[in-house]
């Protein structure tokens, strides 16, 4: 696994004046000694959707890209500038999987750590439960190599990719 780097440890020179003279003002920002130049690292919010069968098998994606390629997910994404969580997570399912989600009920927020090309960036992860009218339709999009319906019981923690989805599959599974 990639050695994980905060942006506070990786940033060198200053966005506004390229001075070297770049350090951290607190655990979450930096300030440049030059021209007082201020940045701040806050967290990303990311969304995801517990979709079941009529079996109340939950519905796991296959990562298709890093980081965590070809470990178990569940489906969701990013949220982008303003987009509520839930319009997130109706785009990012449409996006992945080709379907329409709705009744979405709100389960629980988890911080996570996501490691991308070397840099560790923080995320709060909202967790759904959703409906879908038709599972027909769906289909392995954007980012997802392929999908999956899982007891949440019978799942292997160590082959679900990211920290978030283990709690939630943890919850899940504690009732």
């Amino acid at each position: 696994m990639p050695t994980a780097h905060f942006p506070i440890n990786v940033l060198k020179f200053c966005p506004e004046c390229g001075s070297e003279n770049f350090n951290a003002d607190s655990s979450k920002s930096m300030k440049c000694g030059s021209c007082g130049f201020l940045i701040y690292f806050n967290v990303a919010a990311a969304v995801a959707a517990l979709i079941y069968d009529e079996n109340d098998n939950l519905l796991f994606t296959i990562r298709k890209r890093d980081p965590a390629k070809g470990t178990l997910d569940l489906p969701g994404g990013f949220v982008d500038a303003d987009e509520t969580a839930e319009g997130a997570l109706k785009r990012e399912i449409l996006e992945e999987l080709n379907l329409e989600i709705s009744d979405l009920k709100y389960l629980a927020t988890i911080p996570n750590i996501y490691l991308y090309r070397g840099i560790t960036y923080r995320t709060l992860d909202l967790f759904f439960k959703c409906r879908v009218a038709d599972m027909s339709v769906i289909k392995a999009n954007d980012d997802v190599e392929d999908y999956c319906f899982l007891k949440p019981e019978d799942v292997d923690p160590e082959k679900v990719g990211l920290l978030s989805i283990r709690s939630v599959l943890e919850m899940i599974r504690k009732g």
